[in-house]
């Protein structure tokens, strides 16, 4: 879960600059993309080349750069990259906040900006916000381990707290799945803070030393964990670390971005739910749009053209959305997949960066994944 900013630019040449990759072309449009962080491995295996491939094979130019969780690196990435030309800017932000006076900049030079996955609070509702439906994402999360485990103790692990997505629209799927009414009724219990726990840079490090405390308390108290939903796949990999080096099993647990390692973990039995997007078509969705703001298209007349498993349930073109803030913009939202063992087939035969290897490894006939792994 992260956020990036793609500037693209019609330009009659230029260089790349030093904070990124790749190498501006005379007379085409340049696309500059200012990533929060490659920590994550999703965003270099699957956003990146899907997003430079596309821009690319429309005639476009790709540059980058890597602000490695710094916000005021990327500020800096992102007056560099608009002092070489760009005249379109799309954001995967470090922090909604702290992004702002790129934002600023952008709107004083006229510049579009694309929101890329994580949302920016914009109040003159200017930028094109490019995402999954991540309420969606939060609600498919909690009716798989709901479904699993409808009453027992939950343990809830967040995201970082700058992040909308971490602080708002997750939380707002799991509610909608039902988890406020059971805690309300008691059918189920929240141990650890009742708000959930959050994890800093979404760092799976972090995680597993918040879950290790956690079931230290639970132990202490002699109470069981039942489930646990944590909000992405970097923080579940912590909760499923966490959980192994304390021997203490593994109850159902959530996750999402269909990272190899997760996978597997579903393969495997240590990960029950593994809410799958597929981030090769969020890159291509922007790198189309990228390339027609280029063109000269209002926001408005953006379209695109992606795989029908994912594509909007309001259609190609941007709609408006209402943002936690009370601000209204322009956006494009795909489909989440839900994956349980029993449907890691539809991500093999996807193609996906995580292989059957990858997904498959150290699989045994009495795994959960094993029909899929054969």
């Amino acid at each position: 879960l992260a956020a990036a900013v793609v500037i693209s630019a019609c330009t009659s040449g230029g260089t790349s600059p030093s904070a990124g990759s790749g190498s501006a072309a005379a007379g085409g449009c340049v696309v500059g993309v200012s990533w929060n962080n490659f920590q994550q491995p999703r965003w270099g295996a699957t956003d990146k080349p899907k997003m430079k491939q596309t821009i690319e094979a429309g005639g476009g130019t790709f540059i980058d750069a890597d602000a490695n969780l710094d916000n005021q690196r990327q500020l800096s990435d992102v007056d560099t990259l608009i002092s070489k030309g760009a005249k379109v800017l799309v954001l995967l932000a470090q922090d909604q906040k702290a992004i702002l006076p790129a934002l600023q900049k952008a709107k004083d030079a006229n510049i579009p900006v694309i929101a890329y996955d994580r949302l920016i609070e914009d109040p003159s509702g200017s930028i094109l916000y490019i995402t999954f439906d991540n309420v969606g994402v939060g609600k498919a999360e909690a009716e798989a381990v709901l479904t699993k485990v409808p009453k027992g103790n939950y343990v809830l692990i967040k995201g970082d707290p700058g992040d909308p997505n971490a602080s708002t629209f997750l939380p707002m799927g799991w509610d909608q799945a039902g988890l406020k009414d059971k805690v309300a009724s008691g059918d189920i219990k929240i141990i650890g803070p009742k708000d959930g726990t959050y994890t800093d840079a979404w760092k799976t490090e972090k995680a597993q030393s918040n879950m290790e405390a956690i079931i230290d308390q639970a132990n202490a108290s002699n109470t069981k964990i039942d489930a646990i939903l944590a909000e992405n796949d970097s923080t579940a990999l912590g909760v499923a670390a966490a959980l192994q080096g304390k021997n203490y099993g593994f109850p159902p647990l959530s996750g999402q971005d269909g990272d190899p390692a997760n996978l597997n973990n579903v393969a495997l039995g240590k990960q029950y739910v593994d809410v799958w997007k597929n981030s090769n078509e969020l890159g291509k969705a922007a790198g189309q749009a990228a390339l027609q703001l280029c063109q000269g298209k209002k926001i408005s007349e953006v379209s695109i053209n992606v795989d029908s498993s994912v594509a909007p349930a309001a259609g190609n073109s941007p709609t408006d959305f209402k943002t936690p803030g009370g601000n209204t913009v322009k956006s494009i939202i795909l489909k989440p997949t839900p994956i349980t063992a029993d449907k890691l087939g539809q991500v093999i035969a996807a193609g996906w960066y995580a292989t059957k290897a990858k997904i498959c490894n150290g699989v045994k006939a009495t795994d959960p994944g094993a029909a899929a792994c054969k």
